[in-house]
């Protein structure tokens, strides 16, 4: 069977972090969404996506497809749902679009589909904050996939470990001198992962491979640290998607943030107001800010964006994609993608200027910017042309 990934209702109220990638690869738990599906049918999948996207994220459909929702994460139940669906039918949990079957080239009517209700439980991520809020059930579920019927690499006699039967190390793992504490969730460290001496983590806690967690950080779960980034300093209840840096003292709490990303030194989020009162965020899909339903709610950051040394960021801040800022005091907690600035106002930054930077960037890590993700470059800067002027 070959199995397709829609991004569903949500790919807008995802944005910025949909901006450069089908909601299938956003980030939680320890792997994406897309890899967890991979994982449980043991087969590879492809995106229906934005236009735009197609070329980097290009669907592959065969003679008979099942399509499921890139926001909801694979559970037991259904994915055994999943794969025993026949042609004309489709999983509902509700009145959400869970999964349907479909035949090359056939056009899908919904209402005429033989409807079949989902009752368990699941975790869909409708909107960005979802992502932290749910990633420590997540990092749980892909701790039980990873290491089912697994033994970990063994653990230096100089770590501290608490709850070791909780804690697994993959091949070429660097560690030293820390403390791992597993009581309140697992803690899964990736092949060739560094976590230099004095670091103290907290669980659930995942680091991909080629990553780093520098001395003396303090860690607290439920906690996502993807490929070939580095953590330093406090960070608590964050998701750091991948190939990103906050490498230095700060706090970052109650956070995403996305791919490509560097946070400049002693740069803190704020993740609770002063008043205690429920925070607001910015919502592309409805282009206003809106009701979170938390108390706790620190920063979401799209893809290539950065910010300088003592960069503070209010509660409930949302920064596009290849945003730069810098300066004293707060910025306004909404940043357009491709903005310039800080506090005292943003100019545009060069389309120009930032492909050059993503380029740099992504050759330090020995990957390519290829001529798909300048062309995804391109069609951001325009579509979010408009947030800029407002």
């Amino acid at each position: 069977m070959n199995y397709i990934l829609f991004d569903g209702p949500y790919r807008d109220h995802l944005l910025p972090l949909t901006y450069t990638k089908p909601v299938a690869d956003l980030r939680i738990g320890i792997l994406t969404i897309r890899e967890k599906w991979e994982k449980v049918l043991e087969t590879t999948t492809t995106s229906v996506t934005e236009d735009y996207l197609s070329g980097k994220f290009p669907m592959v459909e065969m003679a008979e497809n099942i399509m499921i929702c890139g926001s909801v994460l694979p559970s037991p139940e259904l994915v055994g749902r999943v794969k025993s669906l026949q042609p004309g039918q489709a999983i509902y949990k509700d009145d959400e679009l869970l999964a349907f079957y479909a035949l090359e080239n056939e056009e899908v009517d919904l209402e005429k589909v033989q409807r079949l209700e989902f009752e368990g439980d699941l975790i869909i991520i409708r909107h960005t904050w979802d992502l932290f809020r749910n990633n420590g059930p997540a990092l749980e579920a892909d701790f039980e996939l990873l290491t089912q019927g697994r033994k970990s690499a063994p653990i230096p006699p100089a770590v501290h470990c608490v709850n070791k039967e909780r804690i697994f190390l993959e091949e070429g793992v660097d560690i030293e001198i820390a403390v791992l504490n597993a009581k309140k969730g697992p803690i899964y460290i990736g092949k060739n992962a560094e976590v230099h001496e004095g670091s103290l983590i907290r669980g659930p806690f995942a680091m991909g491979e080629y990553s780093v967690v520098k001395m003396g950080a303090k860690v607290y779960g439920p906690t996502t640290l993807g490929p070939k980034s580095k953590i330093g300093g406090e960070v608590n209840n964050a998701i750091l998607s991948g190939y990103c840096s906050k490498g230095h003292d700060g706090y970052l709490g109650n956070a995403v943030i996305g791919e490509w990303c560097n946070m400049g030194a002693d740069s803190n989020n704020s993740n609770l107001k002063n008043t205690y009162a429920e925070v607001k965020m910015w919502d592309y899909a409805k282009q206003r800010f809106v009701k979170t339903g938390l108390q706790f709610c620190g920063l979401i950051m799209g893809d290539h964006s950065k910010s300088a040394i003592n960069t503070m960021f209010n509660t409930g801040t949302v920064v596009g994609v290849s945003a730069n800022i810098y300066g004293a005091n707060f910025p306004r907690n909404f940043v357009p993608s491709f903005s310039w600035g800080g506090a005292l106002g943003f100019k545009t930054y060069t389309l120009s200027k930032a492909i050059e930077t993503a380029e740099l960037v992504t050759k330090r890590k020995n990957e390519d910017f290829t001529e798909e993700d300048r062309k995804i470059f391109e069609h951001i800067f325009e579509e979010s042309s408009s947030f800029r002027k407002s």
